[in-house]
């Protein structure tokens, strides 16, 4: 039907008006969570600038700014998301996070700087990390170098030597009676307890700090590495050795593809001890570095700036997961329906 009718005695067209049916279709393409994202950092930037704060924390008209920003993107997004394709499709799933961390935002900016319920300096509201990560960039950056070094470091040669050491004892009943029981001895003493030891082994405390990353690391790798090697069907080696396939043979082409899944679990479960002892082994004599630096802060109260640290490692550590699930998809693409 259209949506125009002719006025009675005259020849003018008015608008029909919408009906409710059109107006609930309309309705029904609108992002919800969208427009309820808009809304929070809406409310967020307008506590941000419009309220006094209790305590001055700087950058306020940036975060403000930078939130309203944010809730005109999200409610452009909000009628335009279906037609995005599979970017809409993402933002369609995490609509409710997002909704979720706007209100979060305002709550928090409440709850610190405009009232004060949660006191200055144990408590820091969102523009105050914001004016850390303005005024700190630069040493930021550089004790983010210093902690990716040490962390590469460490992890890489823990993962290196725990995947080695695990083929070994899932393969050899001889070696994985004598080293099995050794390694869990140690397995459940924490990384950060050898530090004494390290002192006197290692010339320098950088060595020192590589050492107790990859402990931490390496550890969860070879028992899970072990444990996919020995968990392999026996099957799969006599039909191999049938066909007068060797011991090499049988390791690089059996026994290690089949323990992947298990290497991976170890290498997730590595990645996050790792990143917990970081901050104790930077505190080994080290001059930079995320961990030094949240030590540093702590001795000054500086709480707000240990947030903001520690808010950026676990970005870092997010993003390291999310490649490790990447470089996992693929190389386990064969298994694919099987696990």
């Amino acid at each position: 039907m259209s949506d125009t009718l002719r006025a009675p005695n005259s020849g003018v067209l008015k608008a029909r008006p919408p009906s409710q049916a059109s107006l609930q279709a309309l309705w029904n393409g609108v992002w919800k969570h969208g427009l309820l994202a808009s809304a929070a950092l809406a409310a967020t930037a307008g506590i941000t600038i419009g309220l006094p704060d209790v305590v001055p924390w700087g950058s306020a008209g940036l975060f403000a700014a930078l939130t309203g920003t944010a809730a005109l993107v999200f409610l452009a997004l909000a009628f335009a998301v279906h037609r995005l394709g599979g970017l809409g499709r993402t933002l369609l799933y995490y609509g409710p996070w997002f909704a979720a961390i706007g209100v979060w935002l305002a709550l928090w900016e409440l709850s610190t700087a405009k009232t004060g319920w949660l006191p200055k300096p144990f408590f820091s509201p969102p523009h105050g990390l914001l004016h850390v990560y303005v005024t700190e960039s630069q040493r930021l950056l550089i004790c983010i170098a210093y902690s990716l070094r040490l962390w590469s470091a460490g992890f890489f040669c823990g993962i290196a030597v725990g995947y080695g050491l695990g083929i070994a004892l899932g393969w050899s009943k001889r070696f994985s009676y004598w080293g099995m029981p050794i390694l869990k001895l140690i397995g459940p003493v924490p990384a950060t307890a050898w530090i004494p030891c390290t002192f006197y082994f290692f010339p320098n405390t950088f060595d020192a700090s590589v050492f107790i990353v990859a402990l931490a690391s390496g550890i969860p790798v070879a028992i899970l590495t072990a444990s996919g090697v020995a968990s392999v069907n026996r099957a799969y080696y006599d039909v191999s050795r049938i066909f007068g396939a060797k011991s090499w043979y049988l390791i690089r082409n059996i026994a290690i593809p089949a323990s992947l899944p298990h290497v991976f679990v170890g290498l997730f479960m590595g990645l996050y001890y790792s990143f917990a002892v970081l901050v104790v082994a930077e505190m080994l004599g080290a001059k930079y570095g995320l961990g030094w630096y949240i030590q540093f802060q702590t001795a000054y109260s500086g709480y707000a700036n240990v947030y903001a640290t520690l808010l950026i490692m676990s970005v870092i550590c997010a993003g390291i997961v999310k490649l490790l699930f990447v470089l996992r998809d693929r190389l386990l693409t064969w298994q694919k329906g099987f696990i």
